[in-house]
């Protein structure tokens, strides 16, 4: 399995977005989105089958892929790129056996408490996801903020590339992409933008500008 292009790593579900959902991803793309992530906590299976489907038929043709966020029976039913797990969820490697070895699976992993105790569900995932890297309101479990300091010694601990995600927008994506961020993961910044598609353009920029 190849690892696709983290650069710009959109998490998008109905309650983050303010237009609906399909619009938000299509602009979004549009602009310079890599990657989605579908992200609904508290949204009824059947829907998240119906919106990842919907999906699904947006960006396979771009060849962009699609992540679940916890539910990997989401995954199994639509044929989704793969699944990115937090810490309380399925073992990285009970997923591995259920998805095979070619769906994209990832982890969630925010200080070196975690590292530690995810030391074998790290050897069956193909990137993490650490952070959140600044306060955020749109995941109430997320944990507090460890900032560009907290990520650099959090990725020092793992041998996967990393996305940098937590309260991450314009202005602010440059410093975790030089401190060796693979790419960075964005909600509110596009889903909650007026032009998702100007907004993920920008991002975008400053993304290619820190390189």
């Amino acid at each position: 399995m190849t690892l696709p292009d983290l650069s710009l790593y959109l998490v998008a579900g109905r309650p983050a977005c303010s237009r609906s959902l399909e619009e938000t991803v299509a602009a979004a793309v549009r602009g310079g989105v890599t990657i989605v992530q579908l992200r609904d906590p508290d949204g009824a299976t059947r829907d998240l089958i119906a919106d990842a489907g919907a999906l699904l038929n947006l960006l396979r043709p771009l060849g962009i892929p699609l992540i679940i966020n916890d539910r990997v029976d989401v995954v199994l039913a639509t044929g989704a790129d793969g699944v990115h797990l937090g810490q309380d969820d399925m073992t990285a490697r009970d997923a591995r056996t259920v998805l095979g070895p070619d769906r994209i699976i990832g982890l969630s992993v925010g200080s070196s408490g975690e590292v530690e105790g995810s030391r074998e569900d790290l050897r069956h995932v193909d990137y993490v996801g650490i952070g959140p890297i600044r306060g955020t309101s749109t995941k109430a479990d997320a944990g507090a903020a460890i900032g560009v300091d907290g990520f650099q010694k959090v990725l020092s601990l793992v041998d996967r590339p990393a996305v940098a995600i937590g309260g991450l927008g314009l202005g602010s994506v440059g410093p975790v992409i030089r401190a060796g961020a693979r790419g960075v993961a964005v909600v509110s910044a596009i889903c909650g933008a007026d032009d998702p598609e100007t907004a993920a353009r920008r991002i975008r920029e400053e993304i290619a500008a820190a390189r």
